[in-house]
C-alpha cells in the first residue's frame, strides 16, 4: 500500500502544537517523532535563518487515494503558523510504497529537573538516582508531550513546591502528565480538561503509571471556564461540566493559555483554600514573556503575589501564593 509522507523540523515547543493542530485530522499511529538529524549532504540542508536549530523531526502518513490531496492541502493550512512564526520548517512531501516500521519515537529519555524522567511506555530505564520519578507517557494528540518549554518549567516549579498529601488541581491536564507527576509525589489530584482526546490521554497516563487511587479524571472546566470554549483553539464545545471554585484545593496547576488565566484569576483565588498554616498555591504557565505582565496583572488584582518563577527561551512558569 503506497502512502503520503508529509515531513517537518520543529523546535522543542512546536511538536505538541502539530499534535494539538491534527488532532481531528490524523491518527496518532501515523505521526512519528525523531531527533532531528543534519543531513548528510550540506545541499539538502532545509534552511531558515531565523530559526537554524531544529531540535526534531516530525513525519505524517496518509493513505496514497483519491482523498490525499485534500488532506495534505488541509494539515499544510493547519501547521502553516507554525512555519511562518519560525518553529517549523515548510513540509515536504513524498509518495512512499510503504509506511516505516522502523522509526523510533525520541526521545527515549528526557530528564526535567532534578528527578523527573519523561520515558516511552516501553523505553527501558535503569534509575541513576534512587530519587528518580518516571513518567511514561504515550504518544498523543493531546498538549503534554513532556518537550514544550511550558511543560518543563510546570514540572520545574511543581518538584521544588509540592508538599505530600496536598490536594490539588490540574486545570487543562492535556497529556496527564504533570497530574502523574504530582501524584508520584504524594499528592492527590483531580485532572481537569475540556478537550475529551485529552481526557483519554490523561486517563491512560494515570493507568500506565499506576496511580489511579490518587489522581480522579474528569471533563470539564473550573468556574468561567466553562464559557471559553475550547481552550486550545479547537471546535466550539457545548454544555462543558462545570467545577464550582470553593475553597477546595491547596495547589491548582494549570498549563494552559494567557487568556484563560485571565480570565479565571477570580476562580483560581475562589477554588484555593487558605489557612493559618498555609496559603494555597497556584502554578501557571502557558505563556511568553510578552504576556507575562498581563497575567500577573490579573493575578494580583484576584489576590495573588508571585513568590517563584521559572524561565526557558521566552517561556514563562510562575508560582503564586494567595495574600
Amino acid at each position: 500500500m503506497a502512502w503520503i509522507e508529509l515531513s517537518l523540523d520543529t523546535t522543542h515547543e512546536a511538536v505538541d502544537w502539530v499534535c494539538t493542530l491534527l488532532a481531528e485530522t490524523i491518527d496518532i499511529a501515523n505521526v512519528h517523532i525523531t531527533e532531528f538529524t543534519e543531513p548528510n549532504q550540506p545541499h539538502l540542508a532545509r534552511q531558515n535563518v531565523a530559526q537554524p536549530h531544529w531540535t526534531f523531526t516530525i513525519r505524517l502518513y496518509l493513505p496514497y487515494n483519491s482523498h490525499s490531496r485534500s488532506r495534505v492541502d488541509k494539515i499544510v493550512n493547519l501547521l502553516l503558523p507554525l512555519h511562518r512564526t519560525g518553529l517549523a520548517t515548510e513540509i515536504q512531501t513524498t509518495v512512499v510504497e510503504e509506511k516505516p516500521t522502523d522509526i523510533t519515537d525520541k526521545p527515549l529519555v528526557h530528564r526535567i529537573g532534578n528527578r523527573f524522567v519523561v520515558l516511552t511506555p516501553d523505553a527501558p530505564y535503569q534509575s541513576k538516582t534512587a530519587d528518580d520519578i518516571t513518567l511514561r507517557l504515550k504518544t498523543t494528540l493531546s498538549f503534554g508531550s513532556g518537550l514544550h518549554p511550558a511543560t518543563i518549567l510546570s514540572l520545574q516549579l511543581i518538584e521544588r513546591h509540592i508538599v505530600p498529601k496536598m490536594n490539588a488541581l490540574d486545570l487543562g491536564s492535556g497529556s496527564g502528565i504533570l497530574s502523574v507527576a504530582m501524584a508520584k509525589l504524594g499528592v492527590t489530584v483531580l485532572a481537569l480538561d475540556n478537550d475529551s482526546i485529552a481526557v483519554e490521554a490523561t486517563q491512560d497516563a494515570v493507568r500506565r503509571n499506576g496511580v489511579e487511587q490518587q489522581v480522579t479524571v474528569m471533563e470539564g472546566s473550573l468556574g468561567y471556564g466553562s464559557n471559553l470554549g475550547h481552550w486550545m483553539g479547537g471546535d466550539t464545545l457545548n454544555n462543558v461540566p462545570k467545577i464550582e471554585p470553593i475553597q477546595a484545593f491547596d495547589l491548582i496547576v494549570a498549563n494552559i493559555q494567557a487568556r484563560v488565566h485571565i480570565a479565571l484569576a477570580n476562580d483560581f483565588q475562589r477554588a484555593l483554600r487558605q489557612t493559618p498554616l498555609q496559603s494555597g498555591l497556584l502554578i501557571t504557565a502557558g505563556f511568553t514573556v510578552d504576556q507575562e505582565d498581563n497575567v500577573i496583572a490579573a493575578l494580583t488584582e484576584a489576590g495573588f503575589q508571585v513568590v517563584d518563577s521559572e524561565r526557558l527561551d521566552e517561556w514563562v512558569g510562575l508560582t503564586h501564593r494567595l495574600v
